[in-house]
């Protein structure tokens, strides 16, 4: 027996805890005491049950500065590798707080770099669990070129390999816009923030004080600012989302989504005619119509708090994933917004790029008026969403659920920037403007001459609304292709996507469009 190799395999056995350890008891402890899981922990929840596979467990950092020469950092504080989610690989990194606080150096960068490089060249999903420092700072510029190493990584695979951040613990500075350039971003309540400048630093130069939670919490994120999509309130929780979320996404942009089987019985007529009031300008909300019209509990819904005036969403119809974007008239009567623009165009052209169908159901009074919007550049904004559904390739459909008013109508995928079927129901108000406001102006002599002002005004806003707000002036224009009965609204999206499915559509040649950002 060759005693010296089992001494060298003993070693690998001995070195390879070390680096399992992480920074130790003690340090771990501590992790725990935050309500945080360790880096290790957090990926056995990810991913499939021993899938994982680790790369460069061994990594040590190259720095000898500022006392770092006598320090090791197992891993130097980043667990890399691959391993399998519902089945299907995805490649990752998990920061770990308990070595170096996270922070990142040339070497954990380098870590991080090389693991992105694998997922592109195997096509592959990549998630990033972030709970940092930020820069290691006695490492100096070199830990800036590591974050800038990734940060091109995440631009260039972007629309190539789906991205996806986890936020659970710090991320500051730098560290921000790894996350910010990836597709989807997650956070867990109380334990994890973002920010540019910390409070500190804020107080110091600003003088405003403001508390970590209150300045880049995850409830912030999610609903004020719309750098985040989803949250939860534990990391077990967040953790099991992101694993739902890759459920509904190709493994890259080359593939198509993964399709689940359904029974055949699944040929339902969902009865909406009670989902929306009659009556124009009642609210309703618009949640309703979707969880009839998908596949049961399938719509996943993203930045369900930011901008809640319109709805955007993945679901199931009869197993095909489809990307949802909804108006929602139960906030500012579903007018879209500044913010409401920025959402509904990033998602569309996540869905574009992934090959995921889009369907829209629209009703929206239009472009939110006031003088903040105006200022705050509303036509840029708004002009996104016309620019993200005329650049998309995917299947495009419309569904008008009922008021379609001017340039609101045109950018929420008219026929005129690309739709491929627009469908009505026999109530949609299809016009210029709103059928008030429109009789205000056209008829606004004979509505002044009047002898009774008021019961002319009904009259000819009755006028107006049968001779142009209704489904079949623009049916006879070709801007409808059919008008249908809500309960048939299910069946015709699964014909539409059916007859859709091996549509291809080719655009100039260029670099890339220039997004009006």
């Amino acid at each position: 027996m060759n005693h010296d190799i089992y001494e060298k395999i003993n070693e690998l056995y001995d070195r390879r805890r070390e680096v399992e350890l992480g920074g130790g008891d003690e340090k771990v402890a501590k992790q725990h005491e935050k309500g945080k899981l360790t880096a290790r922990e957090r990926i056995d929840l990810l991913l499939d049950p021993g899938s994982f596979v680790e790369i460069n467990p061994f990594i040590q950092h190259r720095c000898n500065d500022f006392g770092l020469s006598d320090k090791t950092g197992p891993g130097d504080g980043v667990v890399t590798g691959y391993g399998k989610v519902n089945g299907k690989p995805i490649y990752l990194f998990s920061q770990d707080f308990t070595v170096f606080g996270g922070a990142l150096g040339e070497m954990h960068a380098m870590k991080i770099a090389a693991v992105m490089d694998l997922a592109a060249k195997n096509g592959t999903p990549f998630v990033g669990l972030n709970d940092s420092g930020g820069a290691r700072i006695q490492e100096g510029v070199v830990s800036l070129d590591g974050y800038g190493q990734i940060f091109y990584r995440n631009t260039i695979y972007s629309g190539v390999i789906p991205q996806i951040s986890v936020i659970l613990g710090p991320c500051a500075g730098g560290a921000v816009y790894s996350p910010a350039i990836t597709d989807f971003v997650f956070m867990v309540e109380k334990t994890s923030q973002m920010f540019i400048t910390g409070p500190k630093v804020i107080e110091t130069v600003t003088g405003e004080k403001i508390s970590s939670e209150d300045l880049g919490g995850a409830k912030v994120h999610n609903t004020i600012s719309g750098n985040a999509h989803f949250s939860g309130s534990t990391e077990e929780d967040v953790l099991l989302q992101v694993r739902n979320l890759l459920s509904y996404l190709p493994q890259n942009n080359e593939e198509k989504p993964p399709v689940t089987s359904v029974p055949n019985s699944d040929d339902y007529r969902p009865d909406l005619t009670d989902s929306i009031p009659f009556d124009a300008v009642r609210p309703y909300d618009v949640r309703t119509v979707i969880n009839q019209v998908v596949d049961e509990q399938s719509f996943l819904e993203v930045q369900k708090d930011f901008a809640k005036n319109i709805v955007i969403g993945l679901a199931r119809i009869k197993g095909e994933v489809v990307g949802l974007v909804c108006n929602q008239p139960k906030y500012m009567a579903g007018g879209l917004d500044i913010d409401s623009s920025d959402k509904a165009a990033r998602f569309i052209r996540f869905c574009d790029s992934f090959q995921i169908p889009l369907i829209t159901f629209e009703d929206v009074t239009g472009f939110f008026p006031g003088i903040k919007q105006e200022h705050g550049g509303i036509i840029r904004h708004g002009a996104k969403i016309l620019f993200a559904y005329s650049e998309a390739t995917v299947p495009k459909i419309t569904v008008i659920l009922r008021k379609a008013y001017g340039g609101a109508y045109v950018a929420l995928n008219s026929k005129s920037i690309g739709a491929d079927l627009v469908f009505a129901w026999p109530n949609a108000e299809i016009a210029v403007m709103g059928p008030q406001g429109a009789a205000n102006i056209i008829f606004a002599k004979e509505i002044q001459e009047s002898p009774n002002p008021e019961q002319t005004r009904a009259e000819k806003i009755e006028e107006y609304r049968k001779k142009f707000a209704n489904p079949y002036v623009a049916a006879s224009q070709g801007m409808v292709d059919d008008v249908i009965d809500p309960r048939d609204t299910r069946i015709k999206l699964t014909q539409a996507l059916e007859m859709l499915r091996t549509k291809k559509e080719n655009r100039p040649a260029k670099k890339h469009g220039n997004i009006p950002l």
